[in-house]
Order: C-alpha cells, then structure tokens, then sequence
C-alpha cells in the first residue's frame, strides 16, 4: 500500500519527529493510505494518531516510488495548527527539533526528504529509490545494533513496542 508523510514544522520552525515503539527511531509522521482515502487525508490523519497535532497541508513535495515493492509515499509540507503532543501506541515520544540539532538514531529519509523539501521547486519531485541495501543494514548495525535489531524483527512480524 501506498504512504503518506509529513514534513511538519511548529510556529517557530521547528521539524516535529515522532520516536516510534517498535522501531526506536525518530521518524516524521505518516503511514498506509487507507482504502477509499486520499494522500493528503492520509497525512493529516497519520500525523494526528501519531503525535496528536492537528497539520494543514502547505503542499506536496514529492512522490518517491520503491523499486523493490513498487509502493510510492506521497510527501507532504505540513504545519501544525492545533492539539497538543500525545504518544500513544506507535510513538513513544513526539518533538519538535531545531533544523540543527535533530537526534540520532532518525530515519535516514528524513536527511532526503528535508533536502527535495529546501529546492522549493514549483513541480512535485518524483523519484525511484532503492529499497535498503543489506549492506546500508549492516553499517548501520555498527551504530545502532537494537535499532536495526529491532527493524528486522519487525520485518518478520515480530513488534516489540516499549
């Protein structure tokens, strides 16, 4: 299935990341487009289960299409424009970051996605990205051995959410 994300800032520009559960990585909010259901309602719904921000859409950055599973995330600039931070079953903290003081471990899209975001072109920007490489997994392990632990746990259907 297709997914929805948001690159979402506060008032005073700051990016909102969520730390998921079962993964502990920072990510930006999103998900699966449910059935019968746009990207961009996809986005908002996605970014208030998961941080308890109510977001406005600004506009759509771009669509990146997994080779591997031929699914496309539909990347949307957010702002937030009401409710209040609230972790719940997917996310164990919810933040908003200083552009340049953003934490580690976070989703190296985030890096990808904060750049397409900083051309400000008037088109939307469509790619085509390789799934992760076992080799982008194993150095990444070197980092952080629980997080890419627990990634691939999940990728077996195993959630440990803490």
């Amino acid at each position: 299935m297709d997914g929805a994300i948001g690159i979402t800032f506060n008032k005073k520009g700051q990016l909102l990341l969520v730390k998921r559960r079962d993964i502990p990585i920072w990510v930006m909010p999103g998900g699966r487009i449910e059935p019968n259901e746009t990207p961009q309602k996809a986005a908002i719904r996605e970014s208030f289960e998961e941080s308890g921000y109510k977001v406005k859409i600004i506009r759509k950055i771009a669509e990146y299409r997994d080779t591997k599973h031929t699914r496309v995330n539909h990347i949307f600039e957010c702002k937030i424009t009401g409710g209040l931070p609230t972790i719940g079953p997917e996310s164990k903290e919810v933040v908003c970051f200083d552009l340049d003081k953003l934490p580690e471990p976070r989703s190296p899209a985030i890096d990808l996605w904060l750049s397409d975001l900083n051309l400000r072109k008037s088109a939307i920007i469509k790619k085509d990205l390789e799934a992760t490489s076992v080799k982008d997994i194993v150095k990444t392990y070197y980092q952080y051995p629980v997080v890419v632990f627990r990634y691939l746990l999940v990728k077996i259907g195993i959630r440990i959410n803490t």
